[in-house]
């Protein structure tokens, strides 16, 4: 630990009113911080990045349908015109309770009340090789990364004269089948129907296995079993290998090993099976559930403690319709940061404090090109409207204007001409060692 670690982070005001500090600036973290913005409480918000990316279309850009700066907002664009958000890209590695003090790579920072919106990671289930050779994708770096490990193979692969040799370099698996992995999976098998035969004429796309698999019996597990199957039915109508009841065993960068089935060539192995809650040093195992997710009351506070809250996937917070947690998805995040918010405002008026109570809102996903389900509360429908509906849910939830018209524009021109622009192998350069530390990503304490 640095000295500069120690001390204060520079250039942070004396607080006028009482220092709310948000950690992560994910979907919940970035709400709370506009809706407490202009009112009489100092925000602190710490982001290990310094934009907010949109997670639902981050495959989208690892399948070169978007570009990175589609799916992700400035966070110091969103308050230039906000005197009470300070916004500062670190990395919180501890908390001190007693002191009210959390300790960052910058340095530290008191609060009086601390809000921990971190979300979650990718979830390995323990298994290093997995961890060290796959593919993950919950940030935009690693669907970048996605997006050029696709492109590059092919770049290799019509430089091999031998079919045998290519097939590995060819073949995408991808591991899980949420609504992440269905819909990777359909538009890398887009990708390989459309679009990546006429950039590569010289290769056979025949050879090019898109696999998906999944532990479970059935694909997007808490949808209707009539959306399940007919995303089911759209995937292998595109050419997908739907392989159910399949657990993944290990793999070596070259081969996936299968629990009682033959094993798999690939160099592209993309993870999409589970995600873990992210946490920090401070926390103690009391307060956690045996997944990692932090207990929390019905109000978000952190259990024991009365002034640190926990928002979105990192938090288990059991109600009756719930007893096992709310699901770690957007709309849990955005409705338990508007609550809190809500609860935070009236508290300056000495009102008394909402529970929370998650209205579920429904669930979707897409597949392909007029291809999606989606499930409301009160209606499931499938084809082509569910799959317009998808596209205007998505659209206007993306954060500001100039980003919804790059997203429509890119879309429009895909669907009419299905031949998305950005296939470029923008590969790093590397950086020197003295360079590294505002260069690369900086990962979570844990990692």
């Amino acid at each position: 630990m640095s000295n500069q670690e120690l001390l204060p982070i520079p250039n942070i005001p004396d607080a006028k009113y009482k220092r709310i500090v948000i950690v992560g600036a994910g979907f919940a973290g970035l709400m709370l911080a506009q809706k407490l913005s202009n009112k009489a409480y100092q925000v602190v918000l710490l982001d290990k990045n310094n934009y907010h990316m949109f997670q639902p279309l981050l495959y989208q850009v690892a399948t070169a349908a978007l570009s990175p700066s589609a799916v992700s907002f400035p966070l110091r664009r969103l308050f230039h015109k906000t005197d009470n958000v300070i916004f500062r890209m670190a990395v919180v590695r501890e908390i001190d309770k007693s002191a009210k003090t959390i300790l960052t790579n910058l340095g530290t920072l008191t609060y009086d009340m601390l809000v921990l919106s971190q979300g979650a990671n990718t979830n390995y289930f323990g298994n290093q090789n997995i961890k060290k050779f796959c593919a993950p994708m919950k940030t935009t770096s690693e669907a970048l990364y996605i997006r050029n490990k696709i492109i590059s193979n092919y770049e290799r692969a019509v430089n091999i004269a031998n079919p045998g040799e290519r097939k590995p370099i060819m073949n995408v698996v991808i591991v899980g089948g949420g609504a992440t992995g269905v819909e990777l999976a359909g538009s890398i098998a887009e990708l390989r129907n459309n679009v990546l035969p006429k950039d590569y004429p010289q290769l056979s796309f025949e050879n090019m296995r898109v696999i998906l698999i999944e532990a479970s019996g059935s694909l997007l597990n808490g949808l209707t079993q009539k959306s399940r199957e007919k995303a089911l039915e759209y995937l292998q109508k595109l050419g997908v290998e739907v392989m159910l009841n399949t657990m993944v065993e290990d793999y070596d960068g070259f081969v996936v090993k299968l629990k009682e089935k033959d094993p798999i060539e690939t160099l592209t192995l993309l993870w999409a099976a589970g995600i873990k809650a992210n946490s920090l040093i401070g926390v103690e195992e009391d307060q956690m559930a045996p997944n990692g997710r932090l207990l929390v009351d019905e109000f978000n506070c952190l259990k024991g403690e009365k002034d640190i809250y926990v928002l979105g996937d990192q938090c288990l917070q059991v109600e009756e319709k719930f007893p096992k947690g709310h699901p770690q998805v957007a709309q849990v995040a955005i409705q338990q940061s508007k609550n809190l918010a809500k609860n935070l405002l009236g508290d300056l008026k000495q009102k008394p404090w909402k529970p929370f109570r998650y209205n579920d809102l429904g669930s979707m996903a897409t597949v392909g090109k007029k291809m999606a389900v989606v499930d409301l509360p009160f209606v499931s429908f499938q084809g082509f409207f569910a799959w317009f509906v998808w596209l205007f849910v998505h659209l206007m939830a993306i954060l500001g204007v100039k980003n919804k018209l790059m997203v429509f524009i890119t879309w429009a021109w895909k669907y009419l001409s299905f031949d998305p622009s950005l296939r470029l192998l923008i590969r790093p350069r590397y950086v020197k060692d003295f360079k590294r530390q505002w260069m690369l990503e900086e990962k979570d304490y844990e990692d």
